[in-house]
């Protein structure tokens, strides 16, 4: 049964619900959906499925764009009902007709929705029992029967196989090599090369039908060459194989005598009394990059020229150059979808190429062309610029963080509350967890914030050691437990100790997993629930692409399935390193807040201490459609 349908703008203004359903919905699945779907322009999805507490729901939409209206229905998730595509197609056409901008009210649009669902119910009907009856199985007569030609047709087909095998006559009896020589071919010309097969033919006598399966059929083949038909035997020549290139020999690597000076350790060296925790001077100075802003230098003319250029070759390949021109001088009455789809393609390959997932891109090529389909294209406008203004305006939206989450402002609350802020940093192996901890924590050093670190990853060799490093350049304390502790309870007992001593936050590192590690993700996920984080942060390469799909979506699918609370924490937001190594390639930070719906807070993009820097939305998106 249908729950609720409703009728409202783009701006929020609520026009039209169905008082004859008036269904009292549990939750907000009209809240949710404009919040994950309709803002986040994930639009392009067929449907939504909101489940709380004892009830699920399916939310279908549509949009008429012209007039800026979306039309929502909602429905038991259970009930899969097959009419609602047609009922909001329906009512949107009908609606559109008696809308008025300065109109609030439509009470007289009940009667009108009474009729349309009346008949988009005998409509599902009548599809439903149409496919029931051809979904009907076939008498037992009919089996008989079918089964009985089917068989005719075998054995006959058999017997005028077996007659054509019995009256070929240049069929040869014995075991000797067959030669093929000249044969036609359709172009007239006759190939005089000659063929020796070296294969021997077996021919049984004894008038056996299934003899020759599997085997090389002479006749047939001297058969083709003397009624000389249309489709000749193309014989192919052995090129004898040429003998291998010799590879140059390797040349002996040359090794100089001279030891190496440069200094590869920059630790700095430890006291032989074994007290592995000596504070040592300061190895790094200057301004966290996370305190500068980034200026986004504007597009060349050149740049603004040469893609005016691709837009044109792009509209040109579709309509020609004057339909094209005539268009944009004036003006198209609505954009339908063989108009945008040239765009979007090149749209599209354009995103691919910057690393961008191919899902992802396709998904946002959809929700632009829902967003766009039946607007008025206005006078000298093209439609690839339109696409592409569109797409601007939908990826920063998806890339401004719709939750404001301020490191700095949440530590001074919790130093007030007098509890330690903890983060924790989780990820998949090498991605740099570590590195970048180190870097968060010289960042909040530069803001005298008090910070401590605690080693979590019992799990690598070396790990600890490589976190200790870190501590003492930085001269900050460290809390360890050594290997092969259960990390939750590590965690537990540094957020205590930095209550002790007064560390304002506590930096966790944890081990290196792979999303598909069942057992390591049960640990992380044991980590977060007994210790509650302030802050989870996913720590991804820039480097990846159709991967970080993967990567993210089973982060949170772990730590939602594993987890013993009902309201299990996810990911907060994410830290992306190794940004230095990928040129123009910035498409994984699109592909990870899309799939997260977490921001990008952190980018790492050097080797020292400093090179941390905050997420330039404008410069993204700006690459990514360059």
């Amino acid at each position: 049964m249908l729950e609720q349908l409703l009728i409202f703008t783009r701006g929020g203004l609520i026009l039209w619900t169905c008082k004859e359903l008036g269904n009292a919905l549990r939750g907000s699945p009209i809240d949710t959906l404009i919040r994950s779907c309709l803002l986040e322009e994930r639009s392009g999805a067929s449907s939504y499925n909101y489940d709380v507490p004892g009830a699920s729901y399916t939310l279908k939409w549509t949009f008429h764009n012209e007039l800026g209206l979306v039309f929502v229905a909602v429905y038991q998730k259970i009930l899969h009902l097959l009419y609602v595509d047609d009922l909001l197609a329906m009512v949107k056409r009908e609606f559109s007709e008696i809308y008025d901008s300065k109109r609030m009210t439509y009470d007289d649009f009940d009667e009108t929705f009474r009729q349309l669902r009346k008949e988009a119910e005998a409509r599902a009907e009548e599809i439903k029992k149409s496919k029931q009856v051809m979904a009907k199985p076939v008498s037992n007569s009919g089996k008989k029967q079918g089964q009985q030609m089917k068989k005719s047709g075998f054995e006959g087909g058999n017997k005028k196989k077996s007659g054509g095998g019995e009256s070929g006559k240049d069929s040869d009896d014995g075991d000797d090599n067959v030669n093929v020589k000249t044969s036609k071919l359709e172009n007239g010309h006759t190939n005089g090369d000659v063929v020796n097969r070296g294969s021997r033919v077996n021919s049984k006598q004894n008038g056996n039908e299934n003899g020759n399966s599997g085997a090389f059929d002479v006749n047939k083949l001297q058969k083709l060459r003397n009624k000389g038909g249309k489709k000749g035997v193309t014989v192919v020549n052995k090129v004898s194989k040429e003998e291998p290139k010799k590879k140059p020999a390797k040349k002996n690597r040359v090794w100089d005598d001279q030891p190496v000076k440069t200094k590869l350790d920059f630790t700095d060296p430890v006291s032989g009394n074994g007290d592995d925790h000596m504070v040592v001077a300061q190895a790094v100075e200057g301004e966290s990059m996370m305190d500068k802003d980034e200026i986004v230098s504007s597009d060349s003319e050149s740049e603004e020229d040469d893609e005016v250029e691709t837009n044109k070759k792009v509209d040109s390949k579709k309509k020609g150059w004057f339909t094209s021109m005539f268009q944009s001088i004036a003006g198209k009455a609505n954009l339908d979808k063989a108009d945008l789809e040239p765009a979007l393609k090149a749209l599209k390959d354009r995103l691919m190429t910057k690393n961008v997932a191919e899902e992802i891109a396709e998904k946002l090529c959809e929700s632009v062309a829902i967003s766009l389909e039946g607007k008025k294209l206005g006078s000298f406008t093209r439609i690839s610029s339109t696409v592409q203004a569109a797409m601007e305006d939908a990826l920063v939206r998806i890339l401004t963080p719709k939750r404001s989450i301020d490191i700095l402002r949440d530590v001074h609350v919790a130093k007030e509350q007098r509890k330690p802020y903890v983060v924790v940093f989780v990820g998949v192996n090498g991605v740099g967890k570590s590195t970048n901890l180190a870097k968060v924590a010289y960042w909040l050093q530069q803001h005298d914030i008090n910070v401590m670190m605690a080693a979590c990853d019992t799990f690598r060799s070396g790990a600890v050691e490589q976190l200790r490093t870190h501590a003492r350049r930085l001269q900050i304390p460290i809390f360890e437990k050594g290997y092969e502790k259960d990390p939750a309870i590590v965690a537990k007992e540094a957020i205590q100790e930095a209550s002790r001593n007064g560390s304002d936050v506590v930096l966790v590192d944890t081990a290196g997993r792979m999303q598909d590690n069942e057992p390591l993700m049960r640990a992380l996920s044991k980590l977060i629930y007994v210790n509650s984080p302030d802050l989870v942060l996913f720590v991804g390469e820039a480097l990846v692409g159709n991967d970080a799909v993967d990567q993210l979506s089973k982060f949170n699918q772990k730590l939602a399935d594993l987890s013993p609370s009902p309201s299990p924490r996810l990911i907060d937001g994410i830290l992306l390193t190794k940004f230095d190594t990928i040129d123009d390639k910035v498409g994984a930070a699109l592909s990870m807040v899309y799939i997260s719906g977490s921001p990008v807070m952190f980018v790492g993009c050097g080797q020292s201490y400093t090179d941390l820097k905050k997420l330039n939305v404008k410069s993204i998106v700006k690459t990514l459609l360059k």
